[in-house]
């Protein structure tokens, strides 16, 4: 049996100190306090300083956030309804449609018309959204983290924070385009084009307000609302405001209608409108598309099958927009209107024109084709054509050889005034011919000088050194003869001449001595077209015109009409006919030659200006009138070109092209009867100060009835 049961001790921890010895129990007293540390100065100033920060930091924390509400509030209260923001131009545009009623050109900036986010194409607005703010539905106007995205790219590639990528919400972009509600004054001293390059300065504080507005927006509109205005005002290149108006431009369709490949060229062109704008560089903007395609399938609007097939059938511009014909007579046309319904015109305005696009093809291929392959690679020298019926309406105008596609640029047709040289021969032979003078009225070629008052002597050359003696009026003219030309001059008058020259439309000022009749006096190349094409018409004068019609949108009474361009006589219609008799001999026997068409009967003239600085070629078929110039800026000499090489051809290849599949037709002419009596003023010299036209008449009657 065990002993008796020991009881274990409890397992209590030691008290703390040494063995056994009792505390002793407290006193009554208290214990005295421990000495307080001194204070920190240091530590006790900043949290003074910490204290007052805190105080005041709330209190303006609390009065800023009241003044960017008050801000928001003011921005909410004054924007008007949405419909009011769709057209923010301060002008209007100008369309241009062809005879045939289709569109070649547009001037001023386009509004095509008002679109929504509701009824636009769902591929265009889905494209606007992933390429410009992919969390567009998800924010309230701002996107933090668009914007540090922003910044960091900016700093990596070495710009300031605010330059470059800006990381803007489309409300953002939307509240930049409406220049925060500030509307353009045209009183304000500054340009429209200032106005908004100022309204687009990218600096810290205007990128606050932009924030603050579209917050505003974000409160008033909502986000279909905000997506229209930006569809709606932004700008796509070439003149185009809005998605409808680029849609209508490029393509040819509504902005309802368009596709993921068109959609994704004109979302494309938000970025860089100019650069990437299709009718600069088709393959540039189709390549920005397919980046906007890729972003379309990545987010999820585009399945596979719809992202593939827009990048194997790419986006086709309009034919309009492809050719960007009549550039150079668009110009003409807008010059030809009131200012007030053109340039600066605030209605949108439609003009019906005489242009002809594929005569104005014709023109620009053949000019195309001798450059090609008749003139020197790298040659500077320029040229223009103008081609018009014989009432004077216009179809067709090159201004150059390189058009850029900007309005503005020089216009050799209509704005290089140049000498003229033989081509004026024809005005000098039909005042003869309004005289009575026949086509085979005998005139001498020889070496023969004039004494012209207040010059001394003057001889003119043959250009070949050598005279043909006693030919007709008809082998002169066709033979481009200077001697002839300036007896017959000489014997009809200035005044005859000049007056018949200014009546057929040469507005220019004419050259008082004897050297007028040998093309020493300026002329465009207009002009001097309006000119032939009177010839062509019997002899009335002609006013060279573009504009048929002149409307406001929407509006069905014409403000301007033009219904033709025909004036008055000027020479007879025997003397017309006679004239274009002599005239198509220059084509078929004389310096013209390269100008023959086959089959087909031509009439025209040749000219050459000394030094063959300019050089012409100008005629007409019983259909059209077409004028050819060609020659440097700079007045630098033509090297081996005359009025019957280059311009001969290019006008041929013109005219050839222009009369595909147009029946022939005999020129309106008359072939002389019988041999006239010579002009008897090549037997001695005379002074070319001459008479009225009356004593020259008087002269020439008395001469013909009693001799010299």
């Amino acid at each position: 049996m065990s002993g008796p049961r020991r009881k274990r001790p409890s397992l209590v921890a030691e008290k703390r100190g040494s063995g056994k010895t009792k505390t002793k129990p407290r006193s009554k007293k208290r214990a005295a306090k421990p000495k307080a540390r001194p204070r920190n100065p240091l530590v006790w100033m900043m949290r003074a300083i910490m204290r007052m920060i805190w105080s005041i930091g709330w209190r303006i924390s609390v009065l800023a956030t009241l003044v960017l509400v008050g801000i928001i509030l003011f921005y909410t209260a004054t924007l008007p309804p949405v419909t009011a923001l769709l057209d923010g131009r301060s002008r209007g545009s100008v369309t241009l449609l062809d005879r045939d009623g289709s569109i070649f050109a547009w001037r001023g900036e386009q509004f095509g018309g008002q679109i929504t986010a509701e009824t636009v194409s769902p591929y265009l607005k889905n494209a606007v959204v992933a390429t410009e703010d992919k969390r567009f539905y998800g924010h309230f106007g701002l996107s933090p983290r668009g914007i540090a995205s922003a910044v960091r790219i900016n700093l990596s590639e070495g710009r300031g924070p605010l330059s470059g990528h800006g990381g803007s919400t489309i409300s953002q972009q939307t509240a930049k385009l409406l220049c925060l509600g500030t509307v353009y004054d045209p009183g304000s001293g500054l340009s429209e084009a200032e106005f908004e390059a100022d309204c687009r300065r990218t600096t810290l504080v205007r990128k606050i307000k932009e924030a603050l507005y579209a917050v505003a927006m974000e409160v008033r509109y909502s986000k279909n609302d905000i997506l229209t205005i930006y569809l709606n005002r932004a700008y796509l290149g070439a003149g185009a405001r809005g998605f409808e108006a680029a849609a209508q431009r490029y393509f040819g369709i509504s902005a309802n209608e368009v596709l993921p490949a068109e959609a994704a060229m004109l979302a494309g062109l938000l970025k860089a409108p100019s650069r990437y704008a299709p009718t600069a560089n088709l393959q540039r903007s189709r390549d920005r598309a397919a980046t906007i395609i890729r972003l379309m399938q990545d987010q999820g609007y585009l399945s596979n099958t719809e992202a593939e097939d827009a990048r194997q059938r790419p986006a086709e511009l309009s034919a309009a927009a492809e050719a960007r014909a009549g550039g150079y007579f668009a110009d003409w046309v807008m010059e030809a209107g009131p200012n007030f319904l053109t340039d600066d015109t605030t209605e949108d305005v439609i003009i019906r024109t005489t242009f002809d696009q594929r005569i104005q093809t014709a023109a620009e291929d053949a000019l195309q084709f001798i450059f090609d392959n008749k003139v020197r690679k790298g040659s500077e020298a320029q040229a223009a054509i103008v081609v018009m019926s014989a009432d004077g309406a216009v179809r067709a105008m090159v201004g150059g050889r390189k058009f850029k596609g900007v309005a503005g640029q020089f216009n050799r047709a209509i704005q290089a005034k140049r000498q003229t040289g033989s081509a004026f021969k024809p005005f000098v032979y039909g005042a003869a011919l309004d005289l009575g003078y026949e086509p085979n009225a005998l005139v001498t070629d020889e070496p023969f000088c004039w004494d012209v008052p207040g010059s001394g002597e003057w001889c003119p050359t043959s250009p070949s050194g050598k005279y043909k003696g006693q030919v007709t009026l008809t082998q002169a003219l066709a033979l481009s003869l200077n001697v002839p030309a300036v007896k017959v001059f000489d014997r009809v008058g200035r005044e005859a001449v000049a007056n018949i020259a200014t009546d057929f439309g040469i507005e220019s000022d004419l050259a008082v001595g004897p050297a007028l009749a040998l093309g020493t006096s300026e002329s465009t190349l207009l002009e001097m077209t309006g000119a032939y094409a009177g010839i062509l018409n019997g002899g009335s004068s002609v006013e060279p015109y573009g504009l048929v019609q002149l409307n406001i949108k929407g509006d069905s009474t014409p403000v301007l009409e033009q219904t033709g361009g025909i004036g008055e006589r000027v020479i007879s219609d025997t003397a017309a006919k006679n004239l274009i008799f002599m005239m198509n001999q220059v084509v078929e026997a004389g310096t013209g030659g390269r100008a023959r068409l086959q089959g087909r009967q031509a009439a025209g003239k040749t000219g050459t200006t000394q030094a063959a600085r300019d050089a012409w070629f100008i005629g007409f078929t019983a259909d059209y009138v077409a004028g050819v110039w060609m020659g440097y800026d700079d007045n630098t000499p033509l090297t081996g070109v005359n009025g019957g090489g280059l311009p001969a051809e290019i006008w041929r290849e013109t005219m050839e092209r222009v009369h595909v599949d147009t029946p022939a037709r005999p020129l309106p002419m008359a072939e002389p009867a019988r041999v006239a009596v010579k002009p008897k003023a090549t037997e001695r010299r005379r002074p070319s100060s001459g008479g009225s036209n009356t004593e020259r008449v008087i002269i020439n009657i008395l001469e013909e009835l009693f001799g010299r």
